[in-house]
């Protein structure tokens, strides 16, 4: 199938200041482009692209004071397929990992295994270790976890969400992260688009969605606490320890976000 993506955002700000953006597919999925990802700025500014410690593509721009408004828009190819499924993977122990592996055990910003360790062997230690513990962590964030935009807040931690029992799609993901981390599992936090297809619309606005991959019989399978359920049309943007990895807009100095929409739906002919 063929996918329509792209967004429009405006950042507001008082004097010329730094930014750094991370809003184009990941390099993974470059070679299902079917049109350049090129953003455009208004007004014009001068543009540096460089790849991140984590392989995810990110852009420098520096806004001059006023308002910076970012769009882009293309096309990628996708098999349609749902997120692959292997129940029979097994957990890799810690002595065998990928020394690439050995991050995403540790505890990060957003995911806290110091504070939910005991939690996690408590509720999954009793488990097969392997695909079906991954799939109850999901299964108990998912139903642990209350999906709010209006109680969205961006410091809130993996630790916070599992107190408060509410949130939006970043906290689903940071729980089961660090949840997964507590139990020895690699995990990391992944941001991208996740548009209406193959199931019900809603009536939310799009938006850009948080999921989350994790290692098992080496190689990454992706897992998404929000829906619990395999999705059709995920297309990756960028992966970290946690949110702090992937922003999508890093500001060194005030901003405001004053414009947003995101994109993203199959193109039928």
């Amino acid at each position: 199938m063929l996918i329509r993506a792209g967004y429009d955002i405006a950042l507001t700000v008082q004097s010329p200041t730094p930014l750094v953006l991370m809003l184009e597919v990941h390099p993974d999925r470059e070679p299902d482009l079917m049109t350049p990802q090129i953003p455009m700025f208004d007004p014009p500014v001068p543009a540096q692209r460089y790849l991140d410690g984590f392989g995810n593509r990110c852009t420098r721009v520096i806004a001059p004071g006023g308002t910076l408004r970012t769009t882009m828009s293309f096309l990628i190819a996708d098999s349609g397929l749902p997120d692959r499924q292997m129940p029979m993977a097994r957990e890799v122990p810690v002595g065998d990992l990928p020394s690439d592996c050995l991050v995403f055990l540790l505890g990060s910003r957003y995911c806290e295994t110091d504070l939910l360790s005991q939690t996690a062997w408590s509720l999954f230690g009793h488990l097969l270790p392997g695909w079906n513990r991954v799939q109850a962590i999901v299964s108990f964030v998912h139903h642990h976890i209350r999906f709010d935009y209006s109680q969205a807040r961006a410091t809130r931690s993996a630790y916070e969400a599992y107190n408060e029992r509410v949130g939006v799609c970043r906290d689903f993901a940071h729980l089961a992260v660090t949840l997964c981390r507590c139990m020895n599992i690699p995990a990391r936090y992944c941001t991208g688009y996740l548009g209406d297809i193959g199931v019900p619309p809603v009536d939310d606005p799009m938006d850009f969605s948080a999921w989350f991959e994790v290692w098992l019989d080496g190689q990454w399978f992706t897992f998404d606490a929000r829906h619990n359920t395999p999705r059709i049309g995920r297309v990756v943007m960028a992966r970290g320890r946690d949110a702090t990895d992937v922003a999508l807009t890093t500001s060194f100095g005030p901003a405001i976000l004053s414009g947003f929409t995101v994109t993203t739906y199959e193109e039928v002919y």
